[in-house]
């Protein structure tokens, strides 16, 4: 298939900058595939469309204040670190600004508390550094770090908190998985009160989420790893879903890609863990998911691949400029979509 079937235009005032000051007051989509009819509602009515008996399953993945600032030792210069991945304890993989400046052997320094050596690079260009501290990692992160905002966000998140959802738990992912930012607890109360279950999974969202695909044919893109933990208990929770005839609804890709690869690997849900680069574009069988929530794609991504495989290339596409027409607000601090 072809890339450029994927891509459709849209104006930078389309882009969301901030959040919404109220989480589930954003607009809200309702994409019937069986109707093959459009609805435009505000989140807070995703209630409406959960019947009892039906499953949420929700990404408690936590967003690290990855991006780092520091210099070389008796330098001033100011250097730039993105962690993407924790390879051992002490030693990740890391983006790095300016390059020329991150030679095997040089020391940065971020803080009094923090410092590290580049020991190893990748294929890619990446750096493997080695962090050297006394303490808790995530404590003094969260101290010096500052939050990896998507590029196309460039205006100044005042509140770090509106980039994690209600339910973050497990720190690890570089980007939030946005689909969950819609939710607030009084809603997920009233889904509760409601028969409506909650399933938690975890992805550790990287930064390939926004790696654009610049292959002609979508079939020859490489996908990027992400590492996923699904436990007993909530493997049994969507299982007795499926089981009963009830929904499974994945709200986010990240819920998509994990509950399919799982499924996929083992013929159906169980606890897992492991690292997924699953595809998902039109031709795809799905074995779990029947509903999912979530946002407004970026043009030619893996994400608008994935929602069409769930649907329909042109239906996606026509809703998209649907959501023009009503000015929903796109990616990731924007508007919502379920498609069911």
């Amino acid at each position: 298939m072809d890339t450029k079937d994927f891509d459709y235009e849209l104006d930078h005032s389309f882009i969301a900058q901030h959040p919404e000051d109220k989480r589930s007051e954003s607009k809200l989509m309702i994409l019937d595939r069986k109707n093959e009819t459009i609805e435009h509602k505000r989140f807070y009515d995703i209630i409406d469309y959960l019947n009892e008996g039906d499953v949420l399953v929700v990404n408690n993945s936590k967003v690290i204040p990855a991006r780092l600032f520091g210099h070389r030792k008796d330098k001033k210069e100011a250097l730039e670190v993105f962690l993407l991945t924790n390879i051992e304890e002490k030693k990740w993989e890391c983006l790095v600004k300016p390059g020329r400046k991150f030679k095997i052997g040089s020391e940065i320094i971020f803080d009094e508390k923090l410092k590290a050596e580049v020991i190893d690079i990748t294929e890619e260009g990446h750096r493997i550094l080695e962090m050297k501290y006394d303490g808790i990692f995530n404590e003094i992160l969260n101290e010096i770090g500052n939050v990896p905002l998507p590029p196309y966000i460039t205006e100044r998140l005042e509140d770090k908190s509106k980039y994690q959802t209600v339910y973050a738990k497990h720190d690890g992912s570089v980007a939030a998985p946005t689909a969950g930012l819609h939710f607030t607890t009084q809603l997920l109360q009233q889904i509760k009160d409601k028969g409506i279950k909650l399933a938690y999974l975890t992805l550790h969202v990287g930064l390939g989420t926004f790696k654009p695909v610049n292959d002609e044919k979508i079939e020859e893109h490489k996908m990027h790893s992400e590492y996923y933990i699904l436990d007993k208990e909530n493997a049994e929770t969507i299982n007795e879903a499926k089981n009963k005839g009830n929904r499974v609804i994945a709200v986010g890709t990240t819920s998509v890609r994990t509950l399919e690869s799982i499924s996929r690997k083992y013929g159906k849900v169980q606890a897992d863990s492991d690292w997924t680069d699953i595809f998902i574009y039109p031709g795809f069988n799905f074995k779990t998911v029947d509903a999912m929530i979530t946002n407004f794609h970026l043009p030619k991504s893996t994400l608008i691949m994935l929602i069409s495989s769930f649907y329909n290339r042109e239906r996606i596409l026509e809703a998209y400029e649907e959501a023009k027409r009503n000015n929903y607000r796109f990616f990731s601090f924007g508007d919502a979509m379920l498609i069911k």
